[in-house]
């Protein structure tokens, strides 16, 4: 059936070569190129070929998936261990996991934004002078789409934030209608596993005419929440907590995939083990702090659960408390061992866990 969106068979024609079929000029059109000569043998050298069509490229994707069977059900069982824990965890565990792998993420895409100063942007806004206030709106928005929200394959220039209305740009083509034909073509591979689906809409973004600044991470954040869209605790599925390896490009559909589900692989793992530490540390520092009396150890306790590193000012947004208050428990919290300040410094120190 043909896509609604004209962007869609445009995928293919950007990497093969191959024009729409269905616009091409018929051959008595062509007025302006020489007739046949009866010179012309058959000694021409031939020219390029027909690349594949969307029924072609599916084709491919469908059999690296099944050459990658076992491996991609090991990836599947363990990010469905990681839905479940994330199902049954406290909503601070998966704000923790997006703000890691948004950083990540941001050193993959260029940014290179560390999870100190991720961590400030998102709770006060506030930024260093070394920093590029444009990479923290991008990386920002990262944890955004991380955390919640509709997915993209539902309406993906909402989820993106770019729906150029009206406008056109060096594709020579909406916006909104390339991203259709990335959906369209999206929606024709519901019979791919998730994370094969999310692997292969990857791939096919740049192609698909949806890069712009940042668009490494777009189309990142995007397959995140596309390997995850079948799960209940799980926002995303993480892709570089154990390294970008997986993101690389080149190569075929079966190597794209292999070095995706090693990624992912790694990631959940990765993951898996930071929830275990976390949960760890939460249930050590409940036991010690037990005596503490008031509201602030618990808040402050939860705003440590729930960020990697953690500034007084920032406790004292997140808690409500008083900045004095803030300061004396995060001192009797690092004298217990419980937290460790990590800066150095005698200003703008910050605090993470001690797992």
């Amino acid at each position: 059936m043909k896509s609604e969106h004209p962007a869609s068979l445009d995928i293919f024609a950007a990497a093969t070569g191959r024009p729409d079929t269905d616009t091409a000029p018929e051959e008595e059109d062509l007025w302006f190129l020489p007739g046949p000569s009866e010179e012309e043998g058959d000694d021409l050298p031939p020219g390029p070929r027909a690349g594949p069509d969307e029924a072609g490229v599916l084709s491919d994707w469908a059999r690296a998936e099944a050459g990658h069977a076992a491996r991609l059900a090991r990836v599947a069982g363990k990010l469905g261990a990681l839905d479940e824990r994330l199902a049954r965890g406290p909503e601070g565990w998966r704000h923790r996991l997006a703000l890691i792998e948004a950083a990540e993420l941001s050193w993959f895409a260029g940014d290179r934004i560390a999870p100190d100063r991720l961590a400030l942007w998102v709770a006060l806004r506030l930024s260093g002078v070394q920093e590029d206030a444009a990479a923290l709106a991008r990386v920002g928005w990262a944890v955004r789409r991380l955390t919640g929200g509709p997915g993209p394959v539902a309406g993906l220039p909402g989820f993106l934030g770019r729906h150029d209305p009206g406008g056109l740009d060096d594709q020579s083509e909406p916006f909104t209608d390339r991203a259709g034909g990335w959906q369209d073509f999206m929606q024709s591979a519901a019979g791919l596993h998730p994370i094969s689906r999310a692997c292969m809409g990857y791939h096919l973004w740049a192609l698909a005419g949806l890069g712009q600044q940042g668009d490494r991470l777009e189309a990142a954040v995007t397959a995140a929440r596309v390997a995850a869209s079948e799960g209940r605790g799980a926002v995303f599925a993480p892709l570089a907590m154990g390294g970008a390896g997986g993101l690389r490009a080149g190569g075929s559909p079966a190597d794209r995939l292999s070095r995706w589900l090693d990624g992912m692989d790694s990631a959940a793992l990765t993951a898996m083990r930071h929830l275990d530490q976390i949960e760890g540390w939460a249930a050590r520092a409940e036991s010690i702090m037990a005596r503490q009396s008031g509201k602030t150890p618990p808040a402050l306790r939860k705003a440590l659960t729930d960020w990697p590193l953690v500034s007084a000012p920032m406790a004292e947004t997140l808690t409500g408390a008083s900045r004095a208050a803030v300061q004396r428990n995060l001192a009797w919290m690092e004298e217990k061992g419980l937290i460790l300040e990590v800066t150095g410094q005698g200003r703008f120190r910050m605090w993470r866990v001690v797992v």
